[in-house]
């Protein structure tokens, strides 16, 4: 391994182990902000469950985006897949 490619994925490995770390921020962060908005206006955690699972989709969303970005999706070649396949030339 050269040293640029050592240091890339050094730093895939920091951003990929930071995904954690942002996910329970996303979640938490918006919880407490629907609890803070429940207090304000007085009703019971109507606002803290939908900011929660706001969160839990912003985390998802994150992981989501990492994942598209360092595994893009792999182009088929024609035959692998099944589709698209000719049907075999019969004999007349």
């Amino acid at each position: 391994m050269d040293r640029k490619e050592r240091r890339r994925w050094i730093f895939t490995l920091a951003y990929a182990s930071s995904l954690g770390i942002g996910m329970a921020i996303a979640i938490f962060g918006s919880l407490f902000v629907g609890a803070w908005i429940d207090r304000k206006l007085g009703t019971k955690n109507i606002f803290a469950t939908l900011f929660f699972f706001i969160g839990v989709a912003a985390g998802f969303r994150n992981v989501f985006l990492f994942l598209k970005r360092y595994f893009p999706k792999e182009e088929r070649h024609d035959g692998e897949s099944g589709e698209n396949q000719k049907p075999p030339a019969g004999k007349d």
